[in-house]
């Protein structure tokens, strides 16, 4: 049996909201049959009551918001087309302070010297003509030597003209020698290596 007065006064304990006890992890056992256990306390804070907001106020709200959005997207599609500049293609402002200085005047050519340049360029135009076809007709020549060559090698021996039309793969030695290709590793992170990051910033 088990004493009462006992579990009258823990009982009473429990109940009283003034005494903080961790009784959560409290068990009463008289046997290995039989045991008590107490309800775990729930010291919930009440539900804070939700603040009545004037409609027009939230819809204020709500219509600064939007026109914030909308200036942002406004500033950005204004700031689309600009292109970043490179420094690479810029002109220093000291060759664009003495550009007029530095320009020199067209010179004036006379006819006799235009007609010159004029009879020089058709010259060398009918020049690059002739070489083009000169190369032209010697390509044709080589592989209509070729086929004849290949059509009398056919008409002798089937084997060897099969033997001709195989590409050699000796003709044009490659070797190649250096690290062979690994799996990835799971995983891994790849080291960037110490640097310095001198780029600018461009905010729209």
């Amino acid at each position: 049996m088990f004493n009462l007065s006992l579990l009258r006064q823990f009982s009473r304990l429990a109940i009283c909201p003034a005494i903080k006890i961790p009784i959560s992890s409290r068990n009463i056992t008289t046997t290995a049959a039989v045991q008590f256990k107490i309800t775990d306390q729930l010291w919930a804070e009440p539900m804070k009551k939700k603040k009545k907001i004037d409609p027009a106020i939230v819809k204020a709200r709500e219509e600064r918001r939007r026109k914030k959005l909308e200036k942002q997207i406004r500033r950005l599609e204004k700031n689309a087309r600009q292109l970043k500049p490179i420094d690479e293609m810029e002109v220093p402002l000291e060759l664009l302070d003495n550009f007029s200085k530095r320009k020199r005047p067209q010179p004036k050519l006379s006819a006799e010297v235009i007609e010159a340049r004029a009879l020089l360029q058709k010259d060398w135009a009918r020049y690059k003509k002739e070489e083009y076809m000169a190369n032209v007709a010697q390509v044709d020549r080589i592989m209509g030597a070729q086929r004849r060559a290949l059509e009398k090698l056919l008409e002798e021996s089937e084997d060897l003209y099969n033997e001709a039309i195989m590409p050699d793969l000796q003709l044009i030695p490659y070797e190649v020698s250096g690290t062979v290709a690994t799996p990835a590793i799971k995983d891994y992170a790849t080291p960037d290596g110490e640097y310095f990051d001198v780029s600018k910033k461009w905010d729209n």
